[in-house]
């Protein structure tokens, strides 16, 4: 252990000459060289010549250092439905960047490759090259995704969000939701437009899986609802980890009572990956089961309930909540027809919760706000 938390310091140092450093954001110093981070509600305090939890933010001395600004692991090219954010730009595409790090303990992963390592080099992109990329492949907005990018690229996004607003494009998050307010609002902001947030499970059983309470979650998804940002929720379904009625049944009444019947919720096929089948997880979620959570959502009076990474299920779909009529045809993740001008069911004219670009390349905005529940 201890050669290790030497190997580590070695290579935190080294990277502090890099472009990849920065001095973080929202920190404090304590006694003796150790410092507190305030980005995530772990709120960790590091000695010095460590790093932690995550794995990107390293004490030097009494100073608390960022390695993943612009440290960028992965980069492609997504639509919208991979995020997923069906409610949202739907048909367009988001240039998305992951780095390194995480700060949960998720044992099934699907990104582990990338969110259980530490940095160890530095792969620098810098913002304005970043945004320069986006006309190149043809997106029309930011994603900061693939680990976890509260914790990770934090700093990175303050800086790249406000540039790619003034130049028309939108910005979002794929996260875990496990941010401070204080830094929920800076992103705010900075120009943060969209958020899929995980919902993991349960209060009481998810708590052991991922090492964090679920209730900060909750309140940061209808924190930034309340700030008119559009949210999008997604429920990995798991068996024995949140597949029970009773769990889905609270996740659907949750969100209709927090966040709100027009809400879009994911809720998504598991297949076993990183340690899952070390810690007895089956190898993937059956089909049926998926379908049996969107029908609990739907009777609970949510009104957008999709299923994911089952190819090409009807319920990728959207349907006019009232009428039924399909208003968004998608044939799996690449391939999305936006088949509304306007923001009303084209049969029944029930007001739609959808923000998009129509036909004349007029944006139609739904006001994420509209349908807060009372607090």
């Amino acid at each position: 252990m201890k050669e290790r938390i030497e190997h580590i310091k070695k290579i935190s140092e080294k990277l502090l000459d890099t472009p990849c450093s920065r001095i973080a954001l929202l920190w404090e110093e304590l006694n003796n060289h150790i410092v507190q981070c305030n980005l995530c509600e772990r709120r960790c305090r590091i000695p010095s010549g460590m790093r932690g939890m995550c794995g990107a933010r390293y004490n030097h001395g009494g100073t608390l250092y960022v390695l993943t600004y612009g440290n960028i692991s992965s980069l492609s090219n997504n639509p919208m439905a991979k995020k997923p954010f069906n409610n949202f730009f739907p048909d367009e595409y988001a240039l998305t960047i992951g780095s390194w790090g995480c700060n949960f303990v998720c044992p099934w992963c699907q990104n582990w490759e990338i969110s259980k390592r530490i940095a160890l080099t530095c792969d620098y992109l810098d913002p304005l090259t970043f945004i320069s990329l986006l006309s190149k492949y043809g997106s029309t907005g930011t994603s900061f995704s693939f680990n976890e990018p509260s914790v990770t690229l934090f700093e990175y996004s303050l800086d790249v969000m406000p540039i790619a607003k003034r130049k028309g494009y939108f910005n979002t998050y794929v996260t875990n939701g496990y941010m401070t307010i204080e830094a929920l609002d800076m992103l705010i902001k900075k120009g943060l437009n969209a958020a899929n947030v995980d919902i993991k499970g349960c209060k009481g059983v998810i708590d052991r899986w991922i090492g964090a309470d679920p209730e900060i979650v909750w309140r940061n998804a209808r924190y930034m609802k309340e700030k008119n940002v559009h949210v999008e929720i997604t429920t990995l379904i798991i068996p024995k980890v949140n597949d029970s009625e009773e769990c889905l049944r609270t996740i659907a009444r949750k969100i209709k009572n927090r966040l709100g019947i027009r809400t879009p919720w994911h809720v998504t096929r598991y297949f076993a990956a990183y340690n899952a089948l070390k810690y007895d997880l089956p190898e993937s979620t059956p089909i049926k089961m998926v379908e049996k959570a969107r029908e609990i959502g739907i009777k609970e009076g949510l009104e957008y309930v999709y299923v994911g990474n089952i190819l090409n299920h009807k319920w990728e779909n959207t349907y006019c909540p009232n009428c039924g009529s399909l208003l968004i045809r998608r044939s799996g993740l690449w391939r999305v027809e936006v088949l509304i001008d306007d923001r009303y069911c084209p049969n029944c004219g029930y007001e739609l919760a959808v923000t998009f670009r129509n036909k004349y390349h007029k944006i139609i905005r739904w006001d994420p706000a509209k349908d807060l529940p009372p607090n």
